[in-house]
């Protein structure tokens, strides 16, 4: 029997909240409203939701949610760890769930007090407690203490092997603020950026410059995911999953992967790049646009050359020239990504891939039959592939 999850589900609805640097409620008021907001969006009453997915670093409990957005009974219920390595892997987990029958419409989500409680750039030196403690431990006496600083580490040495530059970064940054210029659900919205102002920004951790370096974000962000036969019924246009797929690689942890034989690379993006472009049939050539995890802007680059866009080494080359750009070759993060529109783990660009389909990005490019949506890097990770439903 096939039990691939090719075309066997669709996101049929997405929400969010207001996103700022002090939303002044609980996180369980930021993620009900997402809740809410995505199935209001979906056509659905709170009650048809029986499968619920999210980050094991979400503070909400499902109980909670259900209870105050107003569902009843649940048939499923799943969470992804790894950051956000967990923004499309919990996609994964409500694929799965309708297509096999465990839920009929699953809601996914992530809230966040981002900025205004926990802080992930505080990083080791902040109050995280996980097990991965113990090997960020063996890089703690080096100064490696944040996300910033371990990104730097492979970023330092992807530069090294294949001559990048630190205005070859800038690319990534000013198109994507060109989109959050246009985007009123952005930061930076109407706050264009200059390379002048990438470059004489302050460094934070060598080679990343202040605007390298996501944002810290209040807010919270959701979906809904069902079968193509209910999608067909409900009030918006869906998003048809084509292909997705999870990877671990080999050798891994978590954000310090520093001791595989090349640090350059990012090993798991290319093994569920294979089976993802494969579950889906189609390859980088045929994406109209992309949104592509952007936690830091080197990141981007690693991520081009892993799913295939062009050779290691060569990303540099291939974003000149305003690729990225809704006019570009390859229109990416058209939302303004999480270096300029918001940081909500990676959700926001979730939901950005489905406005894409649906034609209603603010920054909508001519063609967008299929989209590539990925999530955290440096983690174990999922990426996707959105189209249009018939």
């Amino acid at each position: 029997m096939d039990r691939s999850l090719r075309d066997q589900a669709v996101i049929v609805g997405i929400g969010k909240t207001d996103f700022t640097k002090n939303s002044g409620v609980s996180e369980i008021a930021l993620a009900s409203e997402c809740v809410k907001n995505a199935i209001d969006d979906a056509g659905l009453k709170p009650s048809d939701i029986d499968g619920m997915t999210s980050f094991t670093l979400d503070t909400n409990d499902e109980v909670d949610v259900a209870r105050n957005v107003g569902c009843g009974d649940m048939t499923f219920f799943s969470r992804v760890g790894y950051g956000g390595g967990a923004a499309v892997s919990i996609v994964h987990q409500a694929a799965m769930a309708v297509a096999t029958g465990s839920a009929n419409y699953v809601i996914g989500w992530r809230a966040l007090n981002g900025r205004s409680g926990q802080r992930y750039s505080d990083g080791v030196s902040g109050d995280i407690v996980t097990s991965d403690l113990v090997h960020w431990g063996y890089y703690m006496p080096f100064g490696l203490l944040t996300p910033a600083s371990w990104v730097a580490m492979f970023t330092q040495r992807y530069m090294h092997e294949t001559g990048c530059k630190a205005t070859d970064l800038a690319e990534v940054c000013m198109a994507q603020r060109k989109h959050a210029v246009n985007n009123p659900d952005a930061f930076f919205y109407e706050r264009p950026m200059t390379l002048e102002d990438h470059q004489t920004a302050r460094i934070i951790a060598d080679p990343l410059r202040l605007f390298d370096c996501c944002q810290e974000t209040d807010g919270g962000c959701a979906f809904v995911v069902t079968t193509p036969e209910r999608a067909r019924d409900l009030k918006n246009k869906g998003a048809l999953i084509h292909g997705i797929a999870q990877g671990i690689g080999d050798d891994q942890e978590q954000m310090t992967s520093f001791y595989r034989p090349s640090i350059a690379r990012v090993t798991e993006m290319e093994l569920l790049g294979k089976k993802m472009w494969d579950m889906a049939g189609l390859g980088p050539d045929d994406m109209d646009c992309a949104v592509i995890y952007d936690a830091f802007s080197s990141i981007v680059l690693f991520q081009l050359e892993a799913f295939g866009f062009c050779g290691f080494g060569e990303a540099a080359d291939y974003v000149k020239g305003g690729a990225l750009e809704v006019s570009g070759r390859l229109p990416t993060n058209t939302h303004g990504g999480q270096l300029s529109e918001a940081y909500i783990h990676g959700i926001n660009g979730v939901n950005e891939g489905v406005r894409l389909i649906r034609g209603t990005s603010t920054n909508q490019p001519e063609k967008n039959e299929k989209v590539l949506v990925t999530s955290g890097v440096g983690v174990p990770t999922a990426a996707m592939v959105l189209g249009q439903l018939d």
